[in-house]
């Protein structure tokens, strides 16, 4: 017996923006699977070489289409790519492709962004705020529209630490109207030097750029039946369509790989503050319940709806907790291909940081390159590390503080929907058990971003590996404490 979402989605036309990303392929697999929608049409960019229906017939081979296409082995033909761009001045939508969409579309799930904090203004301005105008102003010519759901982040408003699923246009400098209208005016470089204006009390382009999407949503998507999906950091999946499933280095689990290989071994991060995470295939069933929930409202409201995912006050994770879970996985599930043997330490002493990643990384990634470079191989461990440190730059504030992210109106929706739908689409963070959910996602990093096969075989050559470089490890610990206790010890001599 179909559930009321999966009725509601029959035979429906969704157009989707931002597909073919993380969270966009998610919601596809999820919707293709669960429902009988009719159509999903997605916004792809041409890539030069690469038709785009050739990105789409590449999915078949992709292991989160896999559970689908064993039940459903056509069901990729029902998605249908249309030829565009975010960056460009018309969303580079052909005239009829426009029409098409005005004519059939009655869903949109609007998640194409640029997610990269230290993105030049004027790019984060084009993809993230100004598309979403352009998206608003296609929905308005969209006759059969019945739903548009917006996703934004739930860092859209971090210059404050406790959210509510509203609006916060009094933190932004200028109206997002004003911003894309003096972009339109100005070149990049101007719009670039603008940066620290602009962005006033916002960490980076990324979190600005959204929160001015949302005023967009605010100032012109009012008339439409819409809402605001603000999901926090997106992490591995939970349970579907396969447990741990990542494509992406971004984020947490980008840490958590970095710790794996033994490259990782000291950030900037306050271990009792709360980390905000949330599994992509819970945010793909709250968007879809998002779509069905607007659908079913009869009148507009004044101001849109948001709703937000984050975790629960009595299910809380720790950025301590997450460092544990990411060590607990040493020997659960090691890699077979390690640099050092993993250890990783935490400090919130800001002037300390860059003597200390002197000795932790940068020292190390000298001598290892050296070592490359007389065995004839490229040198590549230094920029590595340059790499790591101005990410790690960037994420050091959102990584020593902690954020409570109100969610009445998502718990409200929840509460209204059936048992089945419950179960169908769940997005409940309170049930989720952080360790059953971090031993999942480390062997899902170990497969899909490591390529180590979840095999006894790999699993016991990763733990020959890592007791080896333990040994190592701890030579060089007695190694450097004997090293020290012999300059202290001269040092003594000297001044006794």
């Amino acid at each position: 017996m179909e559930s009321a979402i999966q009725k509601y989605f029959e035979n429906k036309t969704v157009f989707l923006t931002g597909g073919t990303g993380f969270l966009g392929k998610v919601i596809v697999e999820k919707l293709l699977r669960t429902t009988e929608v009719k159509r999903i049409y997605l916004l792809i960019r041409p890539k030069r070489g690469v038709e785009i229906q050739e990105r789409i017939s590449e999915w078949s081979k992709d292991s989160v289409f896999e559970l689908l296409l064993k039940s459903k082995s056509d069901a990729l033909q029902r998605v249908c790519p249309i030829a565009g761009d975010c960056l460009e001045p018309d969303l580079g939508i052909s005239d009829t492709d426009r029409r098409l969409l005005a004519s059939e579309v009655q869903i949109v799930l609007h998640g194409a962004a640029t997610v990269r904090f230290n993105e030049p203004l004027h790019v984060a301005l084009a993809i993230n705020t100004r598309a979403t105008r352009l998206m608003v102003q296609l929905g308005k010519q969209m006759v059969n529209l019945e739903a548009f759901v917006h996703v934004s982040t739930a860092f859209s408003n971090c210059i404050i630490y406790h959210v509510k699923e509203k609006f916060y246009p009094e933190h932004l400098t200028c109206s997002s109207d004003k911003v894309l209208g003096v972009s339109e005016l100005l070149s990049d470089e101007l719009i670039d030097n603008m940066t620290p204006t602009l962005l006033g009390s916002h960490p980076n382009s990324y979190t600005y750029t959204k929160a001015l999407a949302e005023d967009v949503i605010l100032r012109e998507g009012s008339d439409l039946p819409i809402c605001i999906f603000r999901p926090a950091v997106i992490i591995a999946s939970h349970k579907e369509p396969i447990s741990g499933w990542i494509d992406n280095l971004y984020g947490p689990i980008a840490i958590l790989f970095g710790v794996a290989r033994g490259v990782l071994r000291i950030a900037t991060i306050d271990v009792k503050a709360q980390a905000s995470l949330v599994p992509v295939d819970y945010c793909a069933n709250l968007a879809l319940a998002c779509a069905w929930k607007t659908a079913q409202t009869d009148e507009r409201q004044s101001d849109p709806i948001i709703y937000q995912l984050a975790p629960t006050e009595d299910n809380s994770l720790t950025h301590g907790e997450f460092k544990d879970y990411a060590l607990d996985g040493r020997m659960q599930c090691p890699l077979t291909k390690m640099v050092w043997y993993p250890f990783f330490h935490c400090i919130t002493t800001m002037w300390l940081f860059p003597i200390a990643a002197f000795f932790y990384h940068t020292l190390p990634a000298y001598i290892f390159d050296l070592a490359l470079y007389l065995s004839g191989r490229k040198p590549r461990l230094v920029k590595v590390y340059q790499k790591i440190h101005k990410t790690l730059g960037i994420l050091g504030p959102f990584s020593s503080k902690s954020w409570y992210f109100d969610m009445h109106n998502t718990n409200k929706m929840r509460e209204l929907m059936s048992e089945q739908d419950r179960r169908l689409y769940d997005f409940d963070m309170a049930s989720i058990s952080w360790k059953e959910y971090f031993e999942k996602a480390l062997l899902g990093m170990r497969l899909y971003l490591g390529q180590d096969p979840p095999t006894s075989e790999s699993i016991a050559h990763g733990l020959r590996v890592i007791k080896r470089l333990k040994m190592w490890h701890h030579l060089l610990q007695v190694i450097l404490g004997c090293i020290a206790a012999f300059i202290v010890w001269s040092l003594i001599r000297v001044v006794v």
